[in-house]
């Protein structure tokens, strides 16, 4: 079975050979600018404290990046299979992390994940895998669950999808305006579970179990 995924959504650049050495150096160049960062701050890079932290703060951002390195088909692989299950398959408290692209400070929380099948079903685990290869990049939460929900319908072609993320964002609890117990909600409903009220809200039931984030 052919997997379909939009190519503007999640793809590499075109020539991979070409984003493959891009990606490449900018790692090899990481270091470098931590250091310099570490310089501009007042620090001083050399000290035994210091001396590998360039490296390893390059290593953990190529980490915390990987999601521009992998695509939805990637992740999913041959993970979808024909299926005649008629009801809501949802996957629940799926923990997810990202850095905020205006402070690359991270965000965490947990996503609620939902489908109504159309003659498709994809593993489980897939659908994790799939919130990591958008979540692992520079991102805000709104596009974040919006992302989700579009590579899902394009590689099942449901009857819906629904995606709730509630994430803790440290760019407003460790700075600006320090608010320690806020938190943001967003959702993307596509097909069903955005013009049917009843299946809307057994998606947001479910999702829920009627309670929120602690």
């Amino acid at each position: 079975m052919s997997l379909r995924v939009a190519q503007g959504r999640d793809q590499p650049a075109a020539d991979a050979s070409v984003g493959a050495d891009s990606a490449s150096q900018g790692a090899r160049d990481l270091p470098d600018l931590v250091r310099a960062m570490l310089t501009a701050l007042g620090e001083d890079p050399t000290r035994e404290g210091l001396r590998r932290t360039p490296e390893r703060v390059g290593k953990s951002l190529e980490w915390l990046t990987r999601g521009y390195r992998q695509s939805v088909a990637d992740v999913v692989g041959d993970g979808v299979f024909e299926g005649k299950h008629e009801s809501m398959v949802v996957v629940r408290d799926i923990e997810v992390y990202s850095l905020c692209e205006h402070h690359m400070l991270p965000f965490f929380g947990r996503a609620h994940i939902a489908y109504y099948p159309n003659g498709r079903i994809i593993g489980l685990s897939k659908i994790p895998r799939v919130l990591d290869v958008f979540a692992r990049r520079l991102q805000v939460q709104e596009r974040l669950t919006d992302q989700v929900a579009d590579a899902l319908v394009d590689v099942l072609e449901p009857v819906g999808v629904g995606v709730v993320i509630e994430a803790y964002h440290l760019c407003m609890m460790m700075r600006g305006v320090q608010k320690q117990n806020s938190k943001t909600v967003t959702s993307a409903l596509r097909g069903l579970f955005r013009d049917d009220a009843k299946a809307r809200d057994e998606f947001l039931r479910l999702a829920h179990g009627g309670r929120w984030l602690d």
